[in-house]
């Protein structure tokens, strides 16, 4: 999650045969139909969620999506949002039906493989049944067309209550979906279990530009109609394409005025900075301070955790707010983490180490999250030290001896479990701090060169993959040569205070 801040034809029968035996007699053979019938398709229906036991609803099955391409037009003044999401996937097994998911916005057509589709809808889930059954295997693409204003998420515990997903600014969007945020402004496969390739085609009112996901495509100028507005007026459409699988919950569409450096880091990344200019009228050099920043942060990562995992680094930064009060959070968008404010130099280094730890290994299940936040957290606070503060050995400490308190909530530190913090609670601090100090406490018990071949190997094995936290503690195991079982059971399943080690 963001760093918060204070505040996924059938076969013939096979007919029967005549066989001659002798002259005096024909005898009529008829074979049994049984290998007819089980190569014979039986089409049912995908599930409408992959069973994440945190959000049910989310993701769908019997099928894996491999490639979106997003057709958007976006018109600030009115907060419409109107295009056409093309869908290719294969099918993993023979799909009757399947669920897309779709909080809020209005279904004008869906079409399989070009052809009109039934569509229905229930709550978040868009059920389309196509003309013919796919079969297991089978690539196909569907296209929905839709539109509609973007509902914003307000009042959810899971994000300490701050507003997510899709922000409405003044001068266009700001988005930052994790964990559920995605199916709220276009149909998609919400579970980070179901990665896949992107390709945006955003069109805006002339004079705002769009940022998104992976590599700039260019732009052009021309006239384009948008729904709430009388004919056609001067637009500029945006191209961006993201070639490496990306978890829904990660993608992002930054529409207004942006103050961009295109340049590289000095390791050789390419670096995309876009920086609101509100503010840099705030804050002068707003623009060299993330990319700097993401520069060092960047090189730095790519030397402690292996090589770089995506086409660029960047950062997009806004003046983003609700309802006129500042945004709270920070988010690890692929390639580019977008900020809602200026934000200090240990959050910018938290959200790129989780392009490592989160976009390229993401969780296969949300109760895995800490994968993503403790191990962020711990490298925030290498960062911290290598930029002359606390050694992280003192910041692990610090933290284990100063949470006596509850959290905002109300929930006591220690109640939650790191490794399965539940729904409500999955970015509690012990998910980012205890989770960090279990990572320091691994180091320890482990030494240095285990501790980082670890860290390594993990983001190699899972490279644009998934991984559990079973995975995690097996391949600790392996790399440190010991049974951890016993550390792993005190510092990340309990929901006691483990001793100091």
């Amino acid at each position: 999650m963001a760093l918060r801040h204070p505040r996924q034809s059938p076969l013939r029968g096979t007919p029967v045969r005549v066989l001659p035996l002798a002259i005096a007699a024909v005898t009529v053979v008829t074979l049994a139909p049984a290998a007819s019938a089980a190569a014979r398709p039986h089409f049912t229906p995908g599930a409408p969620g992959v069973g994440d036991a945190y959000f049910p609803l989310e993701g769908n099955g019997g099928y894996d999506a491999q490639h979106y391409s997003l057709d958007l037009a976006y018109d600030p003044d009115s907060d419409q949002l109107d295009g056409t999401v093309t869908l290719r996937a294969r099918a993993t097994q023979d799909l009757s039906s399947f669920d897309l998911d779709l909080s809020g916005m209005e279904v004008a057509k869906v079409e399989v493989n070009g052809r009109r589709a039934q569509f229905s809808r229930d709550g978040q889930e868009l059920k389309i049944t196509p003309r013919k059954g796919l079969r297991k295997n089978s690539t196909f693409k569907v296209a929905i067309t839709y539109g509609g204003v973007p509902k914003t998420i307000v009042g959810s515990p899971i994000v300490f209550g701050s507003p997510y997903g899709f922000l409405h600014t003044p001068d266009g969007a700001f988005v930052g979906g994790e964990p559920n945020g995605a199916s709220t402004w276009f149909p998609v496969n919400d579970h980070p279990s179901d990665k896949a390739t992107y390709d945006y085609t955003i069109t805006v009112p002339k004079g705002l530009q769009a940022v998104a996901n992976g590599l700039p495509g260019g732009h052009r100028d021309r006239t384009a109609s948008f729904s709430r507005r009388a004919g056609a007026v001067p637009a500029t459409t945006f191209k961006w394409y993201e070639n490496s699988p990306m978890a829904s919950y990660l993608t992002t569409m930054d529409i207004g005025k942006w103050e961009i450096k295109d340049g590289r880091t000095p390791g050789g990344l390419r670096n995309y900075t876009a920086v609101d200019p509100e503010l840099i009228a705030s804050q002068p050099g707003a623009v060299d301070f993330f990319f700097n920043t993401t520069s060092q942060a960047t090189d730095l990562w790519n030397d402690t955790f292996g090589r770089y995992p995506f086409s660029t680094t960047g950062a997009i930064a806004d003046d983003a707010r609700y309802e006129g009060q500042p945004l709270g959070f920070s988010l690890e968008t692929q390639g580019k983490p977008v900020y809602s404010a200026v934000r200090n130099t240990s959050t910018i280094a938290h959200e790129l180490a989780h392009q490592w730890f989160g976009d390229s290994v993401s969780p296969q299940r949300w109760q895995d999250v800490w994968l993503n936040e403790s191990f962020a957290t711990w490298a925030q606070w290498f960062w911290n030290e290598k930029q002359g503060g606390a050694k992280v050995y003192d910041q692990a400490r610090t933290t284990y001896n100063s949470r006596p308190f509850p959290d905002p909530a109300g929930r006591p530190f220690w109640s939650v479990k790191t490794a399965d913090p539940q729904r409500d609670t999955m970015f509690n601090q012990r998910v980012y701090s205890g989770g960090g100090m279990a990572l320091q406490f691994l180091r320890e018990k482990i030494g240095d060169e285990k501790f980082f071949l670890l860290l390594r190997t993990w983001v190699k094995q899972h490279h644009h993959g998934n991984a559990t936290t079973e995975q995690f503690v097996a391949l600790s195991n392996k790399v440190s040569g010991q049974d951890l079982t016993p550390f792993w059971n005190a510092w990340i399943y309990s929901t006691q205070k483990p001793a100091l080690p």
